[in-house]
């Protein structure tokens, strides 16, 4: 009889190759930690700026502070980088710091189960079987398409796509195209797309507030100084940092902050948009912050073309040629494109199990929890980045995920010295800090703000932003805190 071998043992198993997933992994490598692998569905490494392939792709934060604290970039051709440019970093970042030979690519995990006879991960990949010390979620919050189920979508005849799945092969021009949702996906594809197709219309449930980009190419000289004088990139940094902090003032500290920001989109709009009935519109009913800001200089203009409509009446049904209206009116459509954003939480946390058998999903979806945003209760030798929690509506994602990753090192680091096999957060160190965000949440933009977003749970709380200054989180996680966990040791 065949005696079936052990499933391949990995002390160390990061899930995801995206800006998080490299971020730990090079430091992994700076801490002296070797033994590690990183699992990544797709066939190469980037994450959300490799799958995000839609015209016009590109960041909402400055390249400066959009980049990792370890590898400044003085190169950044814009002001605001592109997805193949960024693209093009986190692949050269990889290489440099030599960790993409701990990627294995095509590989997805299917489920994690925790085995506490053993103190380790038992998980089910679409390459086999495996086995771990520690794992952690690197997965980013936009790693799944969200297409809202529309009476009759499945009758349309013409082509459909999610801006996540843009479909390079279909050539729009001289289609009628239907955008459905007006996030910042579609804010940004739509002026790329409008001068070809031959009619364009935009199906908007609640209008975005815009701000002005300010975008442009950095000039040669500028590049070149940067180079030279590494200390005024660091300069600039601080800058955007500074400023994107600012937008904490309406989201958490007192939403009368708001007026300033809303008087200066409420002038780009005035002085974008001429026609009194499309500014009425494009003007939001909701307290900016309440929804993600979105920043750009061509959007507006492009919904003033003459070959675009937004349409503002919910939709009622999906026909193989055109899309019908609440009030009756019928749109003709050639291509259906979705802007509606992405899944929450990602699929991830459906696949992940505790000690008692539950998924982080079915936490989640019963009320978002966490330690940190890094940690979660219940999952032992667990740890993520961008956590319930661990994510800023005022701040750059990379810098909220250089503080979780030093703090899941620390962690590791700390297991190894002390020999420790297991390590769970405490449940009344979890609930304290649910309460804590909790009460900081109550009267924020977010929750009271007049919209319904991704930033509110069904019940309409905080779905999992932190509720406090970003440098006050970097505070927080800048040591692992052994004396917050119950701990075994070997």
């Amino acid at each position: 009889m065949t005696v079936a071998a052990d499933p391949e043992h990995v002390p160390i198993l990061v899930i995801g190759a995206g800006i998080a997933g490299v971020g730990l992994a090079v430091s992994l490598r700076d801490a002296g930690i070797d033994d590690f692998a990183v699992l990544e569905r797709a066939a190469d490494l980037g994450g959300t700026w490799r799958a995000n392939t839609y015209p016009g792709c590109a960041c909402d934060v400055p390249s400066q502070l959009y980049s990792y604290s370890f590898a400044p970039n003085p190169n950044w051709s814009r002001t605001y980088g592109t997805q193949p440019e960024i693209l093009a970093y986190l692949q050269s970042v990889a290489r440099r710091h030599d960790v993409v030979r701990h990627m294995r690519f095509g590989t997805e995990l299917l489920s994690a189960r925790w085995d506490d006879t053993r103190s380790r991960w038992r998980m089910s990949t679409t390459r086999g079987e495996l086995t771990a010390d520690v794992v952690v979620s690197a997965v980013g919050p936009f790693s799944e398409a969200q297409i809202p189920r529309l009476p009759g979508a499945e009758t349309f005849e013409g082509t459909r796509f999610h801006s996540l799945h843009w479909d390079h092969e279909h050539d729009l021009t001289g289609d009628r195209v239907a955008v459905i949702g007006t996030g910042a996906s579609a804010v940004q594809f739509i002026p790329e797309i409008q001068p070809t197709v031959g009619r364009l219309t935009v199906f908007q449930r609640s209008a975005p507030w815009i701000v002005s980009r300010l975008d442009r190419r950095t000039l040669a000289a500028e590049r070149a100084l940067l180079r030279r004088i590494p200390m005024l990139g660091k300069a600039i940094r601080g800058l955007y940092y500074t400023g994107i902090e600012g937008f904490g003032l309406v989201g958490f500290v007192d939403k009368r902050f708001r007026h300033p920001y809303e008087a200066l989109a409420k002038l780009q709009l005035l002085r974008q948009v001429r026609d009194p009935a499309l500014r009425r519109k494009l003007t939001p009913d909701y307290v900016i912050g309440c929804k993600r800001a979105i920043f750009s200089d061509a959007y507006y203009p492009a919904l003033t073309k003459p070959n675009v409509e937004v349409v503002t009446d919910g939709i009622q049904e999906i026909r193989p040629h055109s899309i019908v209206t609440t009030d009756g009116t019928e749109y003709e459509a050639d291509t259906i494109i979705y802007g509606t954003g992405f899944g929450v939480p990602p699929a991830i946390f459906d696949r992940v199990y505790g000690v008692d058998g539950r998924s982080i999903g079915d936490r989640y979806r019963e009320r978002p929890s966490s330690y940190l945003g890094a940690t979660l209760a219940g999952f032992p030798n667990f740890f993520c980045t961008l956590g319930p929690f661990g994510a800023a509506g005022n701040q750059s994602a990379i810098y909220m995920i250089e503080a979780q990753v030093r703090y899941i090192v620390d962690a590791v680091r700390t297991m190894r010295a002390r020999n420790i096999r297991r390590i769970d957060v405490r449940e009344e160190v979890q609930r304290a800090f649910l309460n804590e965000v909790t009460e900081r949440s109550r009267d924020t933009a977010w929750l009271t703000g007049g919209c319904r977003s991704y930033y509110q749970t069904a019940d309409g709380g905080n779905a999992g932003l932190y509720p406090n200054w970003s440098f006050e989180y970097r505070r927080r996680t800048s040591r692992f805190d052994p004396e917050s966990y119950e701990v075994r040791v070997r």
